[in-house]
């Protein structure tokens, strides 16, 4: 599944509701990251935030125990420094300044998105 700041209640919602229905009280989060022009793999901070959104929202929903990564996460999503962030300047610097902030939108989107063989559809539309 994809999420983002932008559809994090849609998906935690999602994940609640699958959680309850396998009576289950632990689902994996992981902040994807990016690749540098090289190839290796390019932690982000974008997807971390990502991330932890859901991952707060689910704490605030009581849906289980968080590790001590999952409150770190969510943590790191309520120190929200988005357009402060590597990506985030070198995104407005290059002119793209307005999509920073549509990414960053909370809750703009009820879209959540499920890997079905090799594309995205969405779990709820």
């Amino acid at each position: 599944m994809g999420t983002c700041l932008r559809n994090r209640s849609a998906v935690a919602a999602w994940v609640q509701s699958r959680l309850l229905e396998r009576g289950a009280s632990k689902e994996t989060v992981v902040a994807a990251g990016e690749r540098w022009s090289d190839g290796s793999l390019r932690p982000s901070v974008e997807d971390l935030w990502g991330a932890g959104a859901v991952i707060a929202l689910l704490g605030e929903l009581g849906v289980g125990e968080l590790s001590p990564e999952a409150r770190g996460a969510a943590a790191a999503f309520r120190d929200d420094a988005l357009r402060e962030c590597s990506g985030g300047v070198e995104l407005s610097d290059a002119g793209f300044g307005d999509d920073v902030r549509v990414a960053a939108r909370l809750d703009a989107s009820r879209c959540v998105p499920v890997l079905d063989a090799a594309r995205f559809v969405d779990a709820v539309g």
